[in-house]
Protein backbone atom coordinates (compact mmCIF):
# COMPACT_ATOMS: atom_id res chain seq x y z
CA UNK A 1 0.00 0.00 0.00
CA UNK A 2 1.24 3.47 -0.89
CA UNK A 3 0.23 6.83 0.60
CA UNK A 4 -0.09 10.31 -0.82
CA UNK A 5 -0.89 13.80 0.39
CA UNK A 6 -4.19 15.12 -0.94
CA UNK A 7 -5.89 18.51 -0.74
CA UNK A 8 -9.59 19.07 -1.48
CA UNK A 9 -9.58 22.88 -1.59
CA UNK A 10 -7.21 25.79 -1.02
CA UNK A 11 -6.41 26.41 2.62
CA UNK A 12 -3.83 26.39 5.38
CA UNK A 13 -1.34 23.63 6.21
CA UNK A 14 -4.13 21.67 7.91
CA UNK A 15 -5.82 21.27 4.52
CA UNK A 16 -3.18 18.69 3.62
CA UNK A 17 -4.23 15.14 4.46
CA UNK A 18 -2.67 11.72 4.01
CA UNK A 19 -4.56 8.94 2.24
CA UNK A 20 -3.78 5.41 1.11
CA UNK A 21 -3.60 4.56 -2.60
CA UNK A 22 -3.26 1.34 -4.55
CA UNK A 23 -0.22 0.75 -6.76
CA UNK A 24 -1.01 1.31 -10.44
CA UNK A 25 0.31 -0.39 -13.54
CA UNK A 26 2.18 2.19 -15.65
CA UNK A 27 0.71 3.03 -19.03
CA UNK A 28 2.57 3.90 -22.22
CA UNK A 29 5.55 6.14 -21.49
CA UNK A 30 5.05 5.91 -17.72
CA UNK A 31 6.83 4.33 -14.75
CA UNK A 32 5.71 3.41 -11.27
CA UNK A 33 8.19 5.12 -8.99
CA UNK A 34 8.95 4.28 -5.35
CA UNK A 35 10.02 7.57 -3.82
CA UNK A 36 12.71 7.99 -1.19
CA UNK A 37 12.84 11.79 -0.90
CA UNK A 38 10.52 14.66 -1.85
CA UNK A 39 11.39 18.33 -2.19
CA UNK A 40 9.18 21.10 -0.76
CA UNK A 41 9.18 24.45 -2.55
CA UNK A 42 7.54 27.87 -2.08
CA UNK A 43 5.48 27.20 -5.22
CA UNK A 44 3.85 24.26 -3.39
CA UNK A 45 2.77 26.64 -0.64
CA UNK A 46 1.37 29.15 -3.14
CA UNK A 47 -0.62 26.38 -4.83
CA UNK A 48 -1.95 25.09 -1.51
CA UNK A 49 -3.09 28.58 -0.51
CA UNK A 50 -4.74 29.25 -3.87
CA UNK A 51 -2.35 32.10 -4.76
CA UNK A 52 -1.26 30.02 -7.77
CA UNK A 53 -4.29 28.35 -9.32
CA UNK A 54 -4.44 24.56 -9.60
CA UNK A 55 -7.53 22.38 -10.07
CA UNK A 56 -8.82 20.97 -6.79
CA UNK A 57 -8.94 18.31 -5.45
CA UNK A 58 -5.29 17.62 -6.16
CA UNK A 59 -1.99 16.23 -5.05
CA UNK A 60 0.92 18.60 -4.47
CA UNK A 61 4.63 18.62 -5.13
CA UNK A 62 6.88 18.88 -8.18
CA UNK A 63 10.21 17.43 -7.04
CA UNK A 64 11.27 13.98 -5.91
CA UNK A 65 13.74 11.13 -6.17
CA UNK A 66 13.45 7.37 -5.96
CA UNK A 67 13.76 4.08 -7.81
CA UNK A 68 11.89 2.77 -10.81
CA UNK A 69 9.70 -0.19 -9.80
CA UNK A 70 7.86 -0.88 -13.06
CA UNK A 71 7.88 0.52 -16.60
CA UNK A 72 5.09 0.83 -19.11
CA UNK A 73 5.07 0.14 -22.86
CA UNK A 74 7.51 2.22 -24.90
CA UNK A 75 9.79 3.24 -22.03
CA UNK A 76 13.41 3.06 -23.14
CA UNK A 77 15.28 5.77 -21.20
CA UNK A 78 15.00 4.13 -17.76
CA UNK A 79 14.79 0.57 -16.42
CA UNK A 80 13.55 -1.13 -13.29
CA UNK A 81 15.90 -0.38 -10.41
CA UNK A 82 17.26 2.89 -11.82
CA UNK A 83 17.89 5.79 -9.43
CA UNK A 84 16.04 8.79 -10.80
CA UNK A 85 14.80 12.22 -9.88
CA UNK A 86 12.54 14.86 -11.39
CA UNK A 87 11.69 18.52 -11.03
CA UNK A 88 8.50 19.22 -12.95
CA UNK A 89 4.89 18.13 -13.06
CA UNK A 90 2.52 16.46 -13.14
CA UNK A 91 1.64 17.43 -9.57
CA UNK A 92 1.78 14.69 -6.97
CA UNK A 93 5.32 14.43 -5.62
CA UNK A 94 4.00 14.28 -2.04
CA UNK A 95 3.60 10.50 -2.11
CA UNK A 96 5.47 7.34 -1.20
CA UNK A 97 4.99 6.07 -4.75
CA UNK A 98 3.45 7.41 -7.93
CA UNK A 99 3.06 7.19 -11.67
CA UNK A 100 5.36 9.50 -13.61
CA UNK A 101 6.17 10.15 -17.31
CA UNK A 102 9.52 8.56 -18.07
CA UNK A 103 10.72 11.36 -20.36
CA UNK A 104 10.75 13.75 -17.38
CA UNK A 105 12.94 11.48 -15.23
CA UNK A 106 16.59 12.34 -14.74
CA UNK A 107 19.15 9.59 -14.17
CA UNK A 108 21.02 10.28 -10.93
CA UNK A 109 24.78 9.79 -10.58
CA UNK A 110 25.82 7.31 -7.90
CA UNK A 111 27.59 10.05 -5.95
CA UNK A 112 24.37 12.03 -5.44
CA UNK A 113 22.12 10.87 -2.60
CA UNK A 114 18.35 10.76 -2.91
CA UNK A 115 17.86 13.53 -0.36
CA UNK A 116 20.35 15.75 -2.14
CA UNK A 117 18.71 15.07 -5.52
CA UNK A 118 15.28 16.01 -4.17
CA UNK A 119 16.80 19.13 -2.64
CA UNK A 120 18.61 20.38 -5.74
CA UNK A 121 16.82 19.51 -9.00
CA UNK A 122 13.84 21.90 -8.89
CA UNK A 123 15.80 24.72 -7.28
CA UNK A 124 18.87 24.02 -9.40
CA UNK A 125 17.00 24.13 -12.69
CA UNK A 126 15.31 27.33 -11.53
CA UNK A 127 18.69 28.87 -10.74
CA UNK A 128 20.08 27.63 -14.06
CA UNK A 129 17.48 29.23 -16.29
CA UNK A 130 17.39 32.46 -14.27
CA UNK A 131 21.16 32.95 -14.38
CA UNK A 132 21.88 31.62 -17.85
CA UNK A 133 18.74 32.36 -19.91
CA UNK A 134 16.54 35.01 -18.28
CA UNK A 135 19.61 37.22 -17.80
CA UNK A 136 22.92 35.73 -18.96
CA UNK A 137 25.12 36.50 -15.95
CA UNK A 138 28.76 37.08 -16.85
CA UNK A 139 31.93 38.45 -15.23
CA UNK A 140 31.20 41.88 -13.82
CA UNK A 141 27.41 41.52 -13.76
CA UNK A 142 25.90 43.07 -10.64
CA UNK A 143 23.07 40.89 -9.36
CA UNK A 144 20.66 41.33 -6.46
CA UNK A 145 19.18 38.13 -5.07
CA UNK A 146 16.40 38.03 -2.47
CA UNK A 147 16.21 35.08 -0.08
CA UNK A 148 19.98 34.69 -0.30
CA UNK A 149 20.09 32.39 2.74
CA UNK A 150 17.26 30.11 1.59
CA UNK A 151 17.36 26.87 -0.39
CA UNK A 152 17.16 28.49 -3.84
CA UNK A 153 18.99 31.65 -2.85
CA UNK A 154 22.10 29.81 -1.68
CA UNK A 155 22.30 27.97 -5.01
CA UNK A 156 21.82 31.17 -7.00
CA UNK A 157 24.40 33.13 -5.03
CA UNK A 158 27.04 30.42 -5.38
CA UNK A 159 26.39 29.92 -9.10
CA UNK A 160 26.29 33.66 -9.84
CA UNK A 161 29.58 34.12 -8.00
CA UNK A 162 31.10 31.28 -10.05
CA UNK A 163 29.95 33.04 -13.23
CA UNK A 164 31.87 36.12 -12.15
CA UNK A 165 29.06 38.29 -10.81
CA UNK A 166 29.16 40.78 -7.97
CA UNK A 167 26.44 39.36 -5.73
CA UNK A 168 24.26 41.44 -3.45
CA UNK A 169 22.11 39.25 -1.20
CA UNK A 170 18.97 40.26 0.67
CA UNK A 171 17.73 38.35 3.72
CA UNK A 172 14.77 38.77 6.03
CA UNK A 173 16.53 38.63 9.40
CA UNK A 174 19.96 39.40 10.86
CA UNK A 175 20.73 35.80 11.80
CA UNK A 176 20.69 34.88 8.09
CA UNK A 177 23.44 37.31 7.06
CA UNK A 178 26.43 35.03 7.63
CA UNK A 179 24.74 32.13 5.86
CA UNK A 180 24.21 34.34 2.82
CA UNK A 181 27.84 35.48 2.91
CA UNK A 182 28.97 31.85 3.07
CA UNK A 183 26.86 31.13 -0.01
CA UNK A 184 28.88 33.62 -2.05
CA UNK A 185 27.45 37.10 -1.49
CA UNK A 186 29.80 40.07 -1.72
CA UNK A 187 27.35 42.20 0.27
CA UNK A 188 24.29 41.22 2.33
CA UNK A 189 21.47 43.41 3.61
CA UNK A 190 18.53 42.71 5.90
CA UNK A 191 15.49 43.82 3.93
CA UNK A 192 14.12 47.27 4.64
CA UNK A 193 12.27 48.83 1.69
CA UNK A 194 13.21 52.31 2.85
CA UNK A 195 16.97 51.70 2.80
CA UNK A 196 17.66 48.88 0.32
CA UNK A 197 18.02 51.01 -2.86
CA UNK A 198 20.60 53.28 -1.21
CA UNK A 199 22.46 50.27 0.19
CA UNK A 200 22.62 48.67 -3.25
CA UNK A 201 23.81 51.96 -4.77
CA UNK A 202 26.65 52.15 -2.26
CA UNK A 203 27.60 48.46 -2.49
CA UNK A 204 27.86 48.68 -6.29
CA UNK A 205 29.85 51.94 -6.16
CA UNK A 206 27.07 53.97 -7.69
CA UNK A 207 26.09 51.56 -10.46
CA UNK A 208 23.06 49.79 -8.92
CA UNK A 209 22.08 46.26 -10.02
CA UNK A 210 22.02 45.04 -13.61
CA UNK A 211 19.42 42.44 -12.66
CA UNK A 212 17.22 41.88 -9.61
CA UNK A 213 15.90 38.38 -8.91
CA UNK A 214 12.75 38.86 -6.83
CA UNK A 215 10.66 35.86 -5.66
CA UNK A 216 9.00 37.85 -2.85
CA UNK A 217 6.48 39.94 -4.79
CA UNK A 218 4.27 42.62 -3.31
CA UNK A 219 6.47 43.62 -0.36
CA UNK A 220 9.64 44.08 -2.41
CA UNK A 221 8.44 45.39 -5.78
CA UNK A 222 9.11 49.11 -5.23
CA UNK A 223 12.53 48.54 -3.67
CA UNK A 224 13.47 46.18 -6.48
CA UNK A 225 12.65 48.73 -9.16
CA UNK A 226 14.61 51.42 -7.32
CA UNK A 227 17.66 49.16 -7.01
CA UNK A 228 18.09 48.78 -10.79
CA UNK A 229 20.40 50.72 -13.07
CA UNK A 230 18.93 52.35 -16.20
CA UNK A 231 17.82 49.61 -18.63
CA UNK A 232 18.21 47.03 -15.86
CA UNK A 233 16.00 43.95 -15.61
CA UNK A 234 13.59 43.04 -12.83
CA UNK A 235 12.97 39.28 -12.75
CA UNK A 236 9.77 38.76 -10.74
CA UNK A 237 9.46 35.00 -10.35
CA UNK A 238 7.44 34.46 -7.17
CA UNK A 239 4.95 35.97 -4.76
CA UNK A 240 5.62 34.74 -1.25
CA UNK A 241 4.43 38.10 0.14
CA UNK A 242 1.50 38.33 -2.29
CA UNK A 243 1.08 39.03 -5.99
CA UNK A 244 2.90 42.24 -6.96
CA UNK A 245 0.77 45.27 -7.75
CA UNK A 246 0.33 46.10 -11.46
CA UNK A 247 3.04 48.38 -12.87
CA UNK A 248 2.16 51.27 -15.14
CA UNK A 249 4.43 51.11 -18.19
CA UNK A 250 5.21 54.78 -17.66
CA UNK A 251 6.86 53.84 -14.36
CA UNK A 252 9.39 51.69 -16.19
CA UNK A 253 10.21 54.66 -18.41
CA UNK A 254 10.48 57.10 -15.52
CA UNK A 255 12.88 54.85 -13.59
CA UNK A 256 15.32 54.50 -16.47
CA UNK A 257 13.74 52.46 -19.29
CA UNK A 258 13.65 49.37 -17.11
CA UNK A 259 12.79 45.89 -18.30
CA UNK A 260 10.43 43.53 -16.44
CA UNK A 261 9.84 39.81 -16.91
CA UNK A 262 7.84 37.13 -15.13
CA UNK A 263 9.46 33.78 -16.08
CA UNK A 264 8.43 30.29 -15.02
CA UNK A 265 10.09 26.90 -14.76
CA UNK A 266 7.40 25.37 -16.98
CA UNK A 267 8.17 27.74 -19.86
CA UNK A 268 11.87 26.92 -19.62
CA UNK A 269 11.40 23.14 -19.51
CA UNK A 270 8.52 22.86 -21.99
CA UNK A 271 10.23 20.17 -24.06
CA UNK A 272 11.85 17.03 -22.70
CA UNK A 273 15.08 17.94 -24.50
CA UNK A 274 15.35 21.40 -22.91
CA UNK A 275 14.42 19.99 -19.51
CA UNK A 276 17.08 17.29 -19.68
CA UNK A 277 19.70 19.78 -20.90
CA UNK A 278 19.08 22.09 -17.94
CA UNK A 279 19.00 19.17 -15.50
CA UNK A 280 22.35 17.89 -16.74
CA UNK A 281 23.85 21.36 -16.32
CA UNK A 282 22.67 21.31 -12.71
CA UNK A 283 24.12 17.85 -12.06
CA UNK A 284 27.42 18.92 -13.62
CA UNK A 285 27.48 22.01 -11.39
CA UNK A 286 26.91 19.81 -8.34
CA UNK A 287 29.65 17.37 -9.40
CA UNK A 288 32.07 20.28 -9.90
CA UNK A 289 31.24 21.73 -6.47
CA UNK A 290 29.88 24.95 -7.98
CA UNK A 291 26.61 24.46 -6.13
CA UNK A 292 25.97 22.31 -3.06
CA UNK A 293 22.59 20.87 -2.05
CA UNK A 294 21.94 22.20 1.46
CA UNK A 295 19.17 20.49 3.40
CA UNK A 296 17.70 22.62 6.17
CA UNK A 297 15.15 20.21 7.63
CA UNK A 298 13.74 16.74 7.03
CA UNK A 299 10.15 15.74 7.85
CA UNK A 300 8.18 12.53 7.57
CA UNK A 301 5.55 12.68 4.83
CA UNK A 302 2.86 12.68 7.53
CA UNK A 303 4.40 15.92 8.88
CA UNK A 304 3.81 17.81 5.63
CA UNK A 305 1.60 20.40 7.33
CA UNK A 306 4.38 21.28 9.75
CA UNK A 307 6.88 21.45 6.88
CA UNK A 308 4.65 23.94 5.05
CA UNK A 309 4.17 26.05 8.16
CA UNK A 310 7.91 26.13 8.83
CA UNK A 311 8.65 27.11 5.22
CA UNK A 312 6.13 29.95 5.38
CA UNK A 313 7.62 31.22 8.64
CA UNK A 314 11.20 31.03 7.39
CA UNK A 315 12.22 28.43 9.96
CA UNK A 316 14.43 26.42 7.60
CA UNK A 317 18.03 27.27 6.72
CA UNK A 318 18.03 25.37 3.44
CA UNK A 319 15.95 22.96 1.40
CA UNK A 320 13.07 21.09 3.06
CA UNK A 321 12.78 17.36 2.43
CA UNK A 322 9.89 14.96 3.05
CA UNK A 323 10.66 11.27 3.56
CA UNK A 324 7.95 8.65 2.94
Amino acid sequence: MAVRVWIDAAGGPDALRLEEIQPEAPGAGQVWLAQEAIGVNPLDVSQRKGAVAIPFPSGLGLEGAGRVVAVGPGVANVAVGDRVGYATGPLGAYASARLFPSERLVQLPDALGMDEAAAVLFKGITAQYLLKTTYPVAPGTRVLIYGAAGGLGQLMCAWARHLGAFVVGVVSRPESVERARAAGCDAVFVFDPATLPAQVLEATQGHKADVVYDPIGRATLAASLDSLRPRGLLVSFGATSGVPAPIDVGTLNAKGSLFLTRPSLAAHTATAAEYQERAQDVLQAVAAGIIVPRIGRRYALAEVGTAHADLEQGRSQGAIILTP
